[in-house]
Formats: structure tokens, sequence, C-alpha cells
């Protein structure tokens, strides 16, 4: 299972009902599972009383970035906030903006993301029009996305469901400041080295206050630290090859 797919509003009541179905003859019928997260270790466990193996998703850390990027968008270096998402409501897109566009920063926002289904198309024709709020669409040259994401002044990620997502992870990796929205699977990742929202009064303040924000420095290296120590891939490769040999001894006792 990708996650608590049942969770996400996007879908209809009845395949919302059909995905909690799904989730619970996947816990049935699995011989062994694995938790991409540990909130999501704690809620199969909670839910369904039933123990899970925890490995983690992983990104690489990313070179120095290419700060020549951001002349092809019209930014300078931390002078722009950004968010980059699939445009679903579940990725909180609407409370980030709605709360920026509050303010009375200077700064633009950058928000990533392909703007043609449904919701993509609504949140542009409600923030669209405020000339500080610059929809790039998709972008999937790597080399543009990490400068991105390195030289913003704040990175916001709003991703409530789901387990240890990879493009938080990767932010993490592009050595971004960030501020997430509150739930239990952005703190088992990020711990107290982000700063972490739930309205858009909450991210207006993190706006007006990110000059006189102090630790920030503090907060990025830690979660560079955990890239290299917990979300690298050699370490995660070798738990998958540890747990397919305990599957395997498991299986022909």
């Amino acid at each position: 299972m990708d996650g608590m797919e049942w969770k996400r509003s996007k879908y209809s009541k009845l395949a919302r009902k059909f995905l909690l179905y799904a989730e619970r003859l996947a816990v049935k019928y699995s011989h062994h599972l694995i938790a991409d997260s540990t909130a999501v270790q704690v809620y199969l466990y909670k839910k369904y009383s039933i123990q899970s193996r925890y490995i983690p998703y992983g990104a690489e850390i990313t070179e120095e970035p290419d700060v020549s990027v951001l002349f092809f968008f019209g930014l300078e270096k931390y002078n722009y906030f950004m968010l980059m998402a699939r445009m679903e409501p579940e990725n909180n897109i609407d409370m980030i903006l709605s709360g920026f566009c509050k303010t009375g920063s200077d700064k633009k926002f950058v928000v990533v993301g392909n703007i043609h289904n449904s919701f993509g198309k609504k949140m542009f024709e409600k923030y669209g029009k405020d000339k500080r709020v610059h929809f790039t669409g998709a972008i999937f040259d790597e080399r543009k996305v990490n400068a991105l994401r390195a030289c913003c002044k704040l990175y916001f990620h709003g991703h409530s469901v789901g387990g240890t997502n990879p493009s938080l992870l990767e932010a993490m990796a592009s050595v971004a400041l960030i501020a997430a929205h509150d739930n239990e699977f952005n703190r088992a990742v990020l711990q107290n080295d982000a700063f972490y929202f739930n309205a858009a009064d909450e991210v207006a303040q993190m706006v007006n206050d990110i000059e006189r924000t102090g630790q920030t420095a503090t907060m990025i290296n830690n979660n560079l630290e955990k890239i290299k120590t917990q979300f690298n891939w050699p370490a995660i490769t070798d738990e998958y090859e540890k747990c397919i040999i305990d599957c395997y001894n498991k299986s022909v006792k």
C-alpha cells in the first residue's frame, strides 16, 4: 500500500471506502509488512494490532546548486518562498498560498507543480492574479529543481497524508529551510528541525517572522545529517536485503 490512500480527499466516498477495504485485505493476507514511516508503523499496530518492519525511503545529497538557474525564473537567492507538490487538496496548497497572500511580503512565491488538473486550475485562478505568486508548472529537470529548493528563503511542505514523503527528503537533501504541515508523518522525519503550521494564519506569521527567526542553520544541518545517517540509499538497500533474507528463512522453517 502506498500510504493511507483512503484518507485522500481527492477520492469519492465510495472510492475511499474501497481503499480502506483494500488496506484491510493487504494487512490480513500479507505475510510480512514494511512501513516506510514510524508513524505508519504505529498506525498499523494501533489499528490492526500487527507488527511491521520499519524501512524508510531515501534521498541523495545534492551537489552545489547551479545559481544561474534562478535568472531563468527571474529570482534572487534567498529572496523567494517555494512549494513543490502535486496539485491535490491534501497537500494544503490552498492553505499555504492563502497565508502568504495575507502578508505584505515583497518576496515572490514559487509554486512548482502541474496545474492542468481541476484543483491546479482552481489554485491558478484563485492566486495567479497576485503578482508575487509564480506558477512554474511541472519541472522535471533535477538541476533546476535542486537549485530552486536550495536557494529559496523557506520551503513549504504541505503534504498531510502518507508515510515518508520523497519530496520532503529531497528538500532536506537540498539544504532547504523547511516549514511543514503539522502532522505525525512530517514530524516523524523532521522532528524539531522545521517550522510547523496548521492554518493559513500560521503560514502568514511564518512569512512575516522569517527574517527574525534564529537557529535556521542548525535546522538545515540537522536535516542534512538525517539524510546521511537515516535516509540514505545504501543503508536502505541493506535493510531490504536483510528483510528478504529474513522472510525467506521464516518461510522455509
